[in-house]
């Protein structure tokens, strides 16, 4: 994974951490980094939050990104609390990026996170909403009018949570994204839990699903192709898992994809003769298919046939 280049639109740019003259961009004008490189404690984290909050100004940030260390088992502990009780200042934020941590600063699965539905309690304005990390991660239902993205980033996303976003009330959600990940690093998610969400029955705003990272891909790429949601999406991503061969057949032999705009599959173990029948399916019809990363399944493992998620620990 790397670090985020652009939220809600807007270039990611890190706030500094100590002070200095030069000249700040207008705080609407970028998404707005919070990353500690130097630690000297708790103390200097708050400094450097409240430094930020009164820099901006703060009723003028429009997106923000928080980073290392927060997130992180030897950081500072989760931001979403000071997040939350900075809302009376952040009027105006629109979307959040809690976790931009890449592995050379924090394994994805040593990331902790919280119960994060109190930040679109206190936002509700936000449009966009991506969490990195599941270890601690908590969703209840939540009803929120406003949020049009939202993006689970993780290598073992709980059933708790899946069920959580399910049956929240989100009628602006057009965007989801689920990396589902890994039983080892805590998914326990299954194709029973996903259905109401198949079924079309949930989101009616929703153009864009992602049902991602997952050692059961050629399962949901089954249930995908007959699920009822697939008539109303844009785009659809089953990319950064297991797919195979089964899958893919599974896919072309259910209901049609050309209305599709984009079809990504990219990190996948299908044969060269399947990618050219996806190929062959969906290009004409101008449909975008990512099948880059093609991956080769570890022979000597035994489980899934060697086949592995491309964000697990």
């Amino acid at each position: 994974m790397d670090h985020v280049q652009h939220l809600n639109g807007l270039p990611a740019l890190t706030f500094p951490q100590f002070t200095h003259s030069a000249r700040l961009p207008a705080a609407g004008a970028a998404a707005w980094r919070i990353e500690l490189e130097d630690r000297d404690g708790d103390e200097a984290s708050d400094v450097y939050w409240e430094r930020f909050l009164t820099a901006m100004p703060a009723e003028d940030v429009r997106a923000l990104i928080i980073g290392y260390p927060w997130y992180t088992e030897h950081g500072l502990g989760s931001m979403t609390e000071e997040i939350t009780e900075a809302s009376s200042r952040l009027v105006n934020l629109e979307a959040l990026f809690l976790g931009d941590i890449v592995s050379e600063q924090s394994e994805l699965s040593w990331m902790e996170q919280s119960d994060v539905a109190p930040v679109l309690e206190a936002y509700p304005r936000l449009r966009e909403l991506a969490v990195r990390g599941s270890s601690g991660l908590a969703f209840p239902a939540v009803r929120h009018e406003a949020l049009r993205t939202l993006r689970f980033e993780c290598g073992g996303l709980p059933a708790e949570v899946v069920r959580g976003v399910l049956d929240s009330d989100l009628p602006a959600l057009e965007h989801l994204e689920l990396w589902l990940g890994d039983e080892y690093y805590g998914c326990d998610t299954t194709l029973e839990d996903l259905a109401p969400l198949l079924d079309g029955t949930r989101f009616p705003a929703l153009r864009h699903l992602g049902l991602q990272n997952s050692t059961f891909q050629d399962d949901i790429a089954a249930a995908v192709a007959h699920a009822p949601v697939v008539a109303r999406l844009e785009s659809l991503s089953l990319s950064l898992g297991t797919l195979g061969d089964t899958g893919a057949e599974a896919l072309l032999n259910g209901q049609p994809l050309t209305h599709l705009r984009s079809l990504d599959l990219h990190h996948h173990f299908l044969s060269d003769a399947m990618m050219l029948r996806i190929w062959e399916a969906l290009e004409p019809a101008g449909v975008r298919v990512d099948l880059s990363g093609r991956e080769d399944a570890d022979e000597d493992e035994d489980d899934d046939g060697g086949r592995y998620v491309a964000a697990a620990e």
